[in-house]
């Protein structure tokens, strides 16, 4: 008797979902994941080098004291709120956005107070201005 033998077919694993797989576990986690920034820094600001400006003729001087306190070319202001400290530059400036205006503050001063000073003037609409510093010691 005559066996006929069987041909052993070839074994083959086909990979192509398996990639489709992986990527979109790799896609899921990263679509998924939270990167968080964590950085911890020492900053220090720098000092000016520089000569400084000519006075300037005709402009606003908003002075922040190291409590916080707004004054307003050397006039303080009842409240640190920032509708009182934009209607008094709006009353000083009597409309003209064009007049430059100096930020003045200590060096203690809270962030909160000098970053409110500049909001105040970028939604009156003032474009010009400037930061005030020292120069270094050597």
């Amino acid at each position: 008797m005559k066996f006929r033998r069987q041909q052993l077919e070839e074994v083959n694993v086909n990979l192509t979902p398996l990639i489709d797989v992986v990527f979109l576990l790799l896609i899921f986690f990263m679509v998924s994941t939270s990167f968080t920034k964590e950085t911890h820094l020492t900053i220090d600001l720098p000092e000016a080098v520089g000569s400084p400006n000519p006075e300037l003729p005709e402009h606003i001087e908003i002075m922040i004291s190291e409590a916080g306190q707004y004054s307003i070319n050397a006039r303080s202001l009842a409240d640190n709120d920032r509708n009182t400290l934009m209607a008094a530059i709006r009353q000083l400036s009597q409309g003209d956005t064009s007049l430059p205006m100096v930020i003045t503050a200590d060096a203690q001063t809270p962030h909160e107070a000098v970053v409110r000073a500049m909001d105040a003037a970028g939604q009156l609409g003032f474009i010009r201005l400037s930061i005030t510093t020292i120069t270094p010691r050597d």
